[in-house]
């Protein structure tokens, strides 16, 4: 096949009755098989050519992950036009530029709501016809129209056979270092490789059952989006993040992929619980996750594990794990983990309670799939060997460099920028890693995060936040500063679903601001940074740390979508905070 309408066609005629797609409906969940999304998709994509989608042109969706989400992106794609993806999030004037720079010409939007964005900037977008509303009223003058007024007629087959697999599929806008996002353009090979290269490591298949609730306006979502195509693997879909837990109990899927933020906060929610109860729970607790680790780090060195440990492993396993388990279900085999660092102590303890998470590695630049840990030859800590077909090199400052099939076809409109990123094929991903004895790649850092202290010492921030995330089940985030300065110091946040019930049992403040100053709480903070300061190297150290009275948000623009903390955000937002910390002479 040569593009991805032409990959959903096949599998139509592979398996037109298997299930598809799940999607809420109702107090429920309704199904579409294979033959009824073609029947969805074909009408509307001829509606949207009736409109003018078509080669060379683009169209934006601007919309929460759901199942019109999918069927819309596939009918942009069989017009032959390009998908440019949205975050719901976006201020008006973002969803303006993305709009402009793309020369998207159509935008899906949710709702009404994601309408009066646009509305509001309708002015600065000359070029955009029609705004099609997927939960929303037509306005008098046509230029919003109801998506499911939206089909036509013709020769469907014809338009999927023009498409070439050279041709651009997505537009993924990401953050440039000046500010302006960067639009990534991924062809529709590059989604083709992607997917090829995940059926070719045989993780998942046709019986296996997908959550997926990642934003697709991420590359992470959309690859997944492409790769259960290819594969035939059935995906139930919701967005909503507050459904998380309760969606894997109903559901049962066999497997989800997310960012590491939901990993951490579902560690510190049971730990953070048993805390609170205390007594011989605790120490079950404590005992049974101890013991879970060791077996984990056993099975990593490819050791024999001891008959011993075997049955205090199967009485644990009776006592918490398999409780744990059945949260999601009970029919978890493996989690995916990507977009942002995973640190190895959560990654043992899931590890250890028969939840493994593969930790991969991608960026939009490269299709979002580049390395994934195998269930055979798990390393923790690294993001494993590359999907086959990627290649990888190792610069001489330690750069990782990507070269393959995935590799982005360059940035939208900034040939400057894109020759500053592409070396002769290879792809400058800006991070610093190293490769193992068995070619599984180990991220240390963000080739421009690493923290160069007065001392002339690299440190890699995210290793220690990440560590400190699992010491502390009540933190939702830890910032790690000390570039050019003469010591390390960090912000945490709190993460108060978490963090109130302990709270209100110790008789404490339940609000975040108040809670902050309690001796308390910074006790328990400052035993987390004791501990894993001491597993360090002096000048890693953490020397001193405050607790903010508020979270990082998408909305406060402290994390991306993603949720990746923007490093240079949280220092302008905080700077007064961090300056403070280096006022004291005492404490170099």
């Amino acid at each position: 096949m040569s593009s991805i309408p032409s990959l959903l066609r096949d599998r139509i005629k592979a398996t037109p009755d298997a299930e598809a797609y799940r999607h809420p409906a109702g107090s429920g969940w309704a199904s579409l098989t294979w033959a009824e999304v073609g029947e969805r998709v074909r009408p509307l994509a001829l509606g949207l050519a009736a409109l003018g989608a078509s080669a060379g042109s683009r169209v934006s969706i601007l919309c929460s992950t759901r199942l019109e989400w999918v069927l819309t992106d596939l009918a942009v794609l069989a017009t032959g036009a390009a998908t440019t993806t949205i975050y719901p999030s976006n201020t008006a004037a973002e969803c303006a530029f993305v709009i402009n720079d793309s020369g998207s010409t159509l935008v899906v939007a949710e709702n009404d709501d994601q309408v009066a964005k646009l509305v509001s900037v309708r002015d600065e977008m000359p070029d955009l016809r029609h705004v099609l509303v997927v939960d929303g009223t037509a306005s008098e003058d046509g230029w919003v129209i109801p998506l499911d007024q939206v089909s036509g007629e013709g020769d469907f087959d014809a338009m999927v056979d023009a498409i070439k697999e050279e041709d651009l599929a997505t537009l993924i806008y990401t953050s440039g270092t000046t500010g302006r996002p960067k639009g990534v353009e991924l062809t529709h090979d590059n989604w083709l490789y992607a997917a090829e290269a995940v059926r070719r490591i045989d993780l998942i298949g046709p019986d296996d059952l997908h959550y997926l609730w990642l934003p697709l306006s991420h590359s992470f979502g959309k690859l997944l989006q492409v790769v259960m195509i290819d594969i035939g693997v059935p995906t139930a879909i919701d967005g909503r993040l507050d459904k998380i837990a309760e969606n894997l109990g109903e559901l049962r899927p066999t497997f989800m992929a997310a960012a590491p933020r939901i990993f951490e906060k579902i560690h510190n929610t049971v730990a953070a619980t048993v805390r609170r109860e205390g007594g011989a729970k605790l120490r079950i607790f404590e005992w049974a996750k101890q013991t879970g680790i060791r077996v984990s780090k056993a099975r990593q060195r490819g050791a024999a594990i001891p008959l011993t440990t075997r049955l205090e492993y199967a009485l644990a396993d009776r006592l918490v794990f398999g409780k744990l388990r059945a949260r999601f279900g009970g029919r978890i085999r493996y989690f995916i983990s990507g977009s942002a660092p995973l640190s190895q102590d959560i990654a043992e303890f899931f590890d250890g309670a028969g939840l493994t998470i593969l930790e991969g590695y991608g960026l939009t630049e490269s299709s979002a799939g580049s390395f994934l840990n195998r269930p055979d030859s798990v390393r923790f800590g690294t993001v494993g060997p590359p999907l086959p077909g990627t290649e990888v090199r190792i610069a001489e400052d330690g750069e990782v460099l990507i070269g393959g099939r995935g590799v982005m076809r360059g940035y939208h409109g900034l040939p400057e920028e894109t020759a500053a990123t592409l070396d002769d094929g290879w792809l400058r991903t800006g991070d610093i890693g190293e490769l193992d004895e068995a070619g599984r790649l180990l991220i240390t850092d963000r080739k421009k995060e690493l923290i160069k202290t007065s001392g002339g010492k690299y440190v890699a921030p995210t290793y220690i936040e990440g560590r400190i995330k699992a010491a502390c089940p009540y933190l939702s985030h830890v910032f790690v500063h000390g570039d050019r300065r003469n010591f390390c110091t960090a912000l945490v946040t709190l993460d108060m679903e978490v963090v109130r019930p302990w709270a209100a049992a110790e008789g404490l403040p339940d609000e975040a601001e108040k809670l902050r100053e309690h001796p308390r709480m910074r006790e328990e903070v400052a035993k987390a940074v004791k501990q894993v300061n001491q597993t360090l190297a002096s000048y890693e150290t953490v020397k001193e740390f405050a607790i903010l009275g508020t979270d990082f948000s998408v909305e406060t623009g402290e994390l991306t979508p993603s949720l990746k903390v923007k490093r240079k955000v949280v220092e302008q937002h905080f700077g007064d905070t961090l300056d403070a910390f280096y006022k004291d002479a005492n404490l170099i």
